[in-house]
This record gives C-alpha cells, sequence and structure tokens, in this order.
C-alpha cells in the first residue's frame, strides 16, 4: 500500500449507504486511501466490476473516477483494519425478531460482532465512525466494548448519521444539506470529530458541518426519519377523508405545502412509504420511547406505522371492491415493485404487501420494473400465481387490473390507448403514486381509481 496518501479510510459493509458514501469520498478527496469490504464476496466482485451491485443515478460515474486510483473493494477485511486510520462501519441494524424489543428493537448482533473485530485485528489508536443507524447510546457501548482491548489501544467512536434519500444518494452525497458529526465531549473526542470535519470539509461548505455530542447525533437519525415518515402518514390519513368528501388531496398538498412553516416535501398521498429507514427507525423510536416508559410517546410514533400498514391494506381492499369483490383467476398487472423510482432496493416496498395479499386473493399477478425484478423474484419466491416482465405492454395484456406500485417516469409515458386494448374490459387502473394524467385515462374507457381522490368511472358496475 502507497504511503503517499495522508490519512486511509476504511468502511465495513458495501452496501446501499456504504458503498456510495465512500465513492464520493474518494472522488472528493483523491489524497486519502478509501477502501470498502465486505463479507460478501459477490457483492464485492460487483463493485469491481462494470455491473455495480446497487442501482443509483451517477453512481456508475463516480466509481469509475476513484476506483484503483484511490477506491479499493476488498474482503480482506483484518487486513484492512490494521491500515486503516478511521474505520466506518455500515453493518446491517435489521429490527429484532425476537426476545427484548422484538418487532421494534435494532438487532446490534453485527455492529457488536464488528467492533470485537476492529479491537482485535488492530494494533494502533483509530478513529470508528457510526454510520449504521444506530439507538442513542450505542456508541457509549460500543466505545466500551472496543476500549476492553488488552493491547492498550484506544478507540474514539464517533456518530456521522446518513441523510441519504434512494435515487439522489449522489446528489445527496455531493451537495448535502447538512453532515452531521457527534463526538465524545472530551479532548481527544473532539479531536477526532475535527479530522473527521476536515474530510468533509474537501467538498461540503463549513457552515453545512454541524458538530454536537455523539448523543444528540444518533437520535437526529431516528428523529429525521420519524419526522418524515409522519408527514407521509399523515397526509394519507387526509387523503382517505378526500375521498369520502370529493376533496383532492393534491390541492390540498399543494395549498398547505405554499405554507412556509410546514413546507411542500413528503406531502405527496400514495400507497405508503417503504425503504429500510423509516419503518425500522420509527420503531425503534417507538422502542427507546417505551424503555424510558414514555407510553404515551411511543402509542403517538407507533401511529405512524399503524396508518402507512393501514393505508396498503386499504388499496388492496379498493381493488377487491372494484372488480367485483374476487379477483381470483383475474389478472393483475403491478407497474413497479420498487419502494421508490430511481432505485432496486425492495426492503419494506408496499409493492410486497400488496403482492402478498393479492396472491392471497388467488389472484393472477405480474409484476414489471425496470430495476427491481429479482429483487421481487427473491422477496416472493414461494409464492404462487406470480410471474414477472420486464416489459409493462406485455405485463399488462389480458389484464383486468393495472396497479402503479412506483413512481417510474416510465409509466408517466406508456401509450395506454395501446395497453387500455388488450385488456379486459372493464379496463380499471389503480394509481397509487397518483403520477398519471387520470383525465387523459379515463377518456381511453379506463375506470381510474386515485389515491385521495373520488374514482373516475364509466358505469355503475364499477364500485367504489
Amino acid at each position: 500500500m502507497s504511503k503517499e496518501f495522508e490519512t486511509k479510510i476504511l468502511c465495513i459493509g458495501a452496501g446501499y449507504v456504504g458503498g456510495p458514501t465512500m465513492a464520493v469520498i474518494a472522488e472528493k478527496c483523491p489524497n486519502i486511501r478509501v477502501c470498502v469490504v465486505d463479507i460478501n464476496k459477490t457483492r464485492i466482485d460487483a463493485w469491481n466490476s462494470d455491473n455495480l451491485p446497487i442501482y443509483e443515478p451517477g453512481l456508475d460515474e463516480v466509481v469509475k473516477i476513484a476506483r484503483g486510483r484511490n477506491l479499493f473493494f476488498s474482503t480482506e477485511i483484518d487486513k484492512e483494519i490494521t491500515v486503516a486510520d478511521i474505520i466506518f462501519v455500515s453493518v446491517n441494524t435489521p429490527t429484532k425478531e425476537y426476545g427484548i424489543g422484538a418487532g421494534k428493537a435494532s438487532d446490534l448482533q453485527y455492529w457488536e460482532k464488528t467492533a470485537r473485530a476492529i479491537a482485535a485485528a488492530s494494533n494502533a489508536n483509530k478513529i470508528i465512525v457510526e454510520k449504521s443507524t444506530l439507538p442513542v447510546r450505542t456508541a457509549e457501548a460500543m466505545e466500551r466494548v472496543l476500549n476492553s482491548n488488552e493491547k492498550g489501544l484506544h478507540f474514539e467512536v464517533l456518530s456521522n448519521p446518513e441523510f441519504l434519500a434512494e435515487g439522489t444518494a449522489i446528489d445527496d452525497l455531493h451537495n448535502p444539506d447538512r453532515v452531521l458529526i457527534g463526538s465524545m465531549e472530551t479532548e481527544s473526542g473532539i479531536a477526532a470529530r475535527d479530522k473527521l470535519v476536515g474530510v468533509y470539509a474537501n467538498w461540503v461548505k463549513r457552515e453545512k458541518i454541524i458538530t454536537s455530542n455523539v448523543w444528540s447525533a444518533e437520535l437526529s437519525k431516528l428523529v429525521a426519519n420519524a419526522f418524515l415518515a409522519q408527514r407521509i402518514s399523515s397526509i394519507n390519513a387526509v387523503s382517505q377523508l378526500c375521498e369520502k368528501t370529493f376533496a383532492d388531496v393534491q390541492e390540498i398538498s399543494k395549498a398547505i405545502g405554499a405554507d412556509t412553516r410546514i413546507g411542500a416535501k413528503f406531502l405527496n398521498s400514495s400507497v405508503g412509504f417503504g425503504g429500510s429507514c423509516f419503518k425500522k427507525d420509527v420503531l425503534n423510536l417507538v422502542y427507546i420511547a417505551e424503555s424510558n416508559g414514555l407510553s404515551e410517546v411511543a402509542e403517538y410514533w407507533e401511529w405512524v406505522v399503524k396508518m402507512n400498514e393501514h393505508q396498503q391494506n386499504r388499496f388492496v381492499k379498493n381493488i377487491i371492491r372494484a372488480l367485483f369483490n374476487t379477483i381470483a383467476g383475474k389478472k393483475i398487472a403491478m407497474f413497479g415493485f420498487a419502494f421508490k423510482k430511481d432505485t432496486g432496493d425492495t426492503r419494506e416496498t408496499p409493492a410486497l404487501h400488496v403482492a402478498q395479499q393479492l396472491a392471497q386473493e388467488q389472484a393472477k399477478i405480474t409484476i414489471s420494473d425496470p430495476k427491481a425484478i429479482d429483487n421481487a423474484k427473491i422477496d416472493l419466491a414461494g409464492i404462487n400465481g406470480i410471474s414477472y416482465e420486464i416489459d409493462p405492454y406485455k405485463a399488462a395484456q389480458d389484464a383486468h387490473a393495472i396497479a402503479i406500485l412506483t413512481e417510474w417516469d416510465l409509466y408517466k409515458t406508456l401509450d395506454y390507448a395501446k395497453i387500455y386494448k388488450s385488456m379486459v374490459k372493464p379496463a380499471m387502473i389503480f394509481d397509487g403514486r397518483n403520477i398519471l394524467d387520470h383525465q387523459k385515462l379515463y377518456k381511453i374507457g379506463f375506470n381510474v381509481y386515485r389515491i385521495g381522490k373520488t374514482p373516475l368511472l364509466h358505469s355503475e358496475t364499477a364500485l367504489i
């Protein structure tokens, strides 16, 4: 390894956060050596190829700039721990499925195993950076694990939560709203924090780099996602009232979003939120509140998740009612399976819940998505009645209904007159993202069901 690099950064975990974050750090800091390691050799091989393991607009270009220059991907974890000065930990922290806190608390076994591996392989003092989403006070616990080593080594643990949105992650990294770095308020903790500030300062304005104590940084990540999830659940609750009162949820979103105290972001009503963070982080916040005896606070935040689940259930029930209260043997084309556009990520996607419920009703489901079909096949393995077709025109052929589950731009530009002719009549569209021209679809002949708006129906036989 060359000695020309002023700092050596390691990231343990080559997923949706670690890979893009390290790629941009390497791109912007050519004097820093950046290495990403993972136990998954297939994933590392993909990072070293022209077919990256995740899809993110702009990621290919960034990786090509830095890979082989100062960005490296490896499975030699212990070797890379030994030479690193700063180690980012970006391992999975799923919701626990067992024991105390099951269904709400974060499962920290992978984080702790990683901390012990770092302590075992290190032969010098290091800065450890929490990049995974972790419960408040985790840094304190991990620092005890790391500093219990028998080598006399000292580790400073920082919290540097990510605030990336899949689909815009590279733009978010290039031009962040803020970078948050928390540390222990000790001389060595502040020195470690300043060193990480210096890394980001290579391209981020200093006034956008916020420093805090480590506990505030840890909790800020959970609270940020909880607030965003709350906004989506709130507008989805309003959408149900709109459908009963002939109001239009998009008009309401525009009206209240113009209020600068509220703002327009995250006010798009839909079939529900998904992704790896919102549900997990809200439930983690619920568990922390419960653990501190704050039952009313916990119940308040838990309803954010419950409203999201209700919105997904309601979407399925509307499909069943509109198709004359039976979908057995009927073909339903699902346009989109990723939890949002511009990503292949299907973690907690509403489409999974919808597909599972439709399959339970014995519908014939054809799933189409430009990037997420491989993940959909994994998520839905073993479920009967599901087929996959990347071409949306073929997916819709002989279908009784189309359900829009992901807001891919592709679906806005399809020839729906052509699609209508190929479908069973009465043909129906359920726009779970409110992205289509509903009046145009109605004129073509579709019965159109929208989120937060009254449906556009051609006959009384199309039920509401």
